[in-house]
Protein backbone atom coordinates (compact mmCIF):
# COMPACT_ATOMS: atom_id res chain seq x y z
CA UNK A 1 0.00 0.00 0.00
CA UNK A 2 1.63 2.99 -0.90
CA UNK A 3 0.75 6.45 1.21
CA UNK A 4 -2.12 8.84 0.03
CA UNK A 5 -2.69 12.61 -0.07
CA UNK A 6 -0.16 15.05 1.09
CA UNK A 7 1.78 14.96 4.41
CA UNK A 8 0.77 17.17 7.16
CA UNK A 9 3.12 15.90 10.21
CA UNK A 10 5.47 12.54 10.75
CA UNK A 11 6.36 11.32 14.35
CA UNK A 12 8.94 8.63 14.80
CA UNK A 13 9.77 6.40 17.47
CA UNK A 14 11.90 3.25 18.68
CA UNK A 15 9.98 0.08 19.99
CA UNK A 16 12.91 -2.39 21.13
CA UNK A 17 11.43 -5.36 20.23
CA UNK A 18 11.93 -7.89 17.08
CA UNK A 19 9.68 -6.25 14.33
CA UNK A 20 7.42 -9.59 14.60
CA UNK A 21 6.11 -8.62 18.03
CA UNK A 22 5.20 -5.17 17.35
CA UNK A 23 3.97 -6.25 14.38
CA UNK A 24 2.02 -9.08 15.88
CA UNK A 25 0.63 -6.58 18.36
CA UNK A 26 0.38 -3.75 16.36
CA UNK A 27 -1.17 -5.00 13.14
CA UNK A 28 -3.69 -7.78 14.16
CA UNK A 29 -6.70 -6.80 13.08
CA UNK A 30 -10.06 -8.67 12.70
CA UNK A 31 -13.80 -8.20 12.94
CA UNK A 32 -15.58 -7.96 16.42
CA UNK A 33 -14.72 -5.60 18.82
CA UNK A 34 -11.62 -3.13 19.11
CA UNK A 35 -9.50 -3.55 21.80
CA UNK A 36 -5.73 -4.69 23.53
CA UNK A 37 -6.30 -7.69 20.89
CA UNK A 38 -7.74 -6.03 18.06
CA UNK A 39 -6.27 -3.29 16.44
CA UNK A 40 -4.56 -2.15 19.22
CA UNK A 41 -3.51 1.19 18.25
CA UNK A 42 -7.14 2.22 18.46
CA UNK A 43 -8.00 0.23 21.91
CA UNK A 44 -9.03 3.40 23.51
CA UNK A 45 -10.80 4.34 20.91
CA UNK A 46 -13.47 2.00 21.01
CA UNK A 47 -16.06 0.72 18.65
CA UNK A 48 -16.55 -2.33 16.50
CA UNK A 49 -14.90 -3.66 12.98
CA UNK A 50 -16.29 -5.39 10.36
CA UNK A 51 -15.22 -6.64 6.77
CA UNK A 52 -11.11 -7.57 6.01
CA UNK A 53 -9.31 -9.45 5.35
CA UNK A 54 -7.17 -5.90 4.82
CA UNK A 55 -9.73 -3.74 4.86
CA UNK A 56 -12.47 -3.18 7.54
CA UNK A 57 -14.95 -0.16 8.87
CA UNK A 58 -14.89 0.58 12.20
CA UNK A 59 -17.82 2.01 13.89
CA UNK A 60 -17.40 3.82 16.53
CA UNK A 61 -19.67 6.23 18.77
CA UNK A 62 -20.54 9.08 16.47
CA UNK A 63 -18.63 8.18 13.43
CA UNK A 64 -17.30 5.71 11.38
CA UNK A 65 -13.67 5.16 10.02
CA UNK A 66 -12.09 2.84 7.72
CA UNK A 67 -8.88 0.59 8.90
CA UNK A 68 -6.54 -0.64 6.01
CA UNK A 69 -3.95 -3.50 7.13
CA UNK A 70 -0.74 -4.48 5.08
CA UNK A 71 2.39 -6.58 6.46
CA UNK A 72 4.13 -3.21 7.32
CA UNK A 73 1.06 -0.65 7.80
CA UNK A 74 -2.13 0.56 9.66
CA UNK A 75 -4.29 2.89 8.52
CA UNK A 76 -7.29 4.71 9.62
CA UNK A 77 -9.18 6.92 7.71
CA UNK A 78 -12.41 8.97 8.44
CA UNK A 79 -13.88 12.66 7.47
CA UNK A 80 -13.63 14.19 4.65
CA UNK A 81 -9.63 14.70 5.08
CA UNK A 82 -8.18 12.62 7.84
CA UNK A 83 -5.64 9.51 6.82
CA UNK A 84 -3.52 8.49 10.15
CA UNK A 85 -0.86 5.58 9.17
CA UNK A 86 1.43 3.64 11.05
CA UNK A 87 4.34 1.86 9.49
CA UNK A 88 6.57 -0.83 11.09
CA UNK A 89 10.34 -1.34 9.52
CA UNK A 90 13.26 -3.02 11.31
CA UNK A 91 15.81 -0.38 13.40
CA UNK A 92 18.92 -1.33 14.79
CA UNK A 93 17.73 -1.40 18.36
CA UNK A 94 14.42 -3.23 17.56
CA UNK A 95 11.77 -1.95 15.77
CA UNK A 96 11.08 1.55 13.90
CA UNK A 97 7.33 2.94 14.31
CA UNK A 98 6.38 5.86 12.24
CA UNK A 99 3.48 7.94 12.30
CA UNK A 100 1.87 10.20 9.64
CA UNK A 101 -1.07 12.19 9.59
CA UNK A 102 -1.99 13.48 6.01
CA UNK A 103 -5.03 15.31 4.15
CA UNK A 104 -6.49 13.13 1.61
CA UNK A 105 -9.11 15.16 1.12
CA UNK A 106 -10.71 15.08 -2.76
CA UNK A 107 -12.17 18.26 -2.85
CA UNK A 108 -11.52 21.55 -1.49
CA UNK A 109 -8.53 20.13 -0.23
CA UNK A 110 -6.30 23.93 0.33
CA UNK A 111 -9.78 24.13 2.72
CA UNK A 112 -8.74 21.76 4.96
CA UNK A 113 -6.47 24.10 7.37
CA UNK A 114 -8.71 27.19 7.04
CA UNK A 115 -11.44 24.98 8.53
CA UNK A 116 -9.45 23.18 10.83
CA UNK A 117 -8.70 26.16 13.87
CA UNK A 118 -6.53 23.50 15.54
CA UNK A 119 -4.07 22.69 12.67
CA UNK A 120 -1.66 25.03 15.25
CA UNK A 121 -1.75 21.95 17.20
CA UNK A 122 -1.81 19.17 15.10
CA UNK A 123 2.21 18.64 15.32
CA UNK A 124 2.12 18.68 19.33
CA UNK A 125 -1.20 17.01 19.69
CA UNK A 126 0.49 13.44 16.94
CA UNK A 127 3.16 13.85 18.64
CA UNK A 128 2.01 13.51 21.90
CA UNK A 129 -0.81 10.69 21.31
CA UNK A 130 1.76 9.12 19.27
CA UNK A 131 4.08 8.67 22.60
CA UNK A 132 1.26 7.85 24.95
CA UNK A 133 0.84 4.52 22.16
CA UNK A 134 4.40 3.91 22.49
CA UNK A 135 4.19 4.08 25.87
CA UNK A 136 1.37 0.99 25.95
CA UNK A 137 2.98 -0.75 22.95
CA UNK A 138 6.61 -0.59 25.44
CA UNK A 139 3.94 -1.80 28.33
CA UNK A 140 2.52 -4.55 26.32
CA UNK A 141 5.14 -5.73 24.66
CA UNK A 142 7.54 -5.28 28.18
CA UNK A 143 10.52 -3.54 26.59
CA UNK A 144 11.46 -0.10 26.28
CA UNK A 145 10.03 2.37 23.89
CA UNK A 146 11.02 5.71 22.87
CA UNK A 147 10.16 8.67 21.00
CA UNK A 148 12.76 9.90 18.61
CA UNK A 149 11.42 13.44 17.65
CA UNK A 150 12.31 16.12 19.93
CA UNK A 151 9.87 19.53 20.26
Amino acid sequence: MTSAGTLLCEVRGVVEAPVERVAGLLLRVRPGPVGRDNCFPLAEHGGTLTGGPDRFVLAAPGHTMTVEVGPDLLATQGGWWYRGEYRIAPDPAGTLLVHQVRNVAESLRWGVPLVNGFFRQLGPRTRDGFAVLLDRVGAELGCRARLLDRR
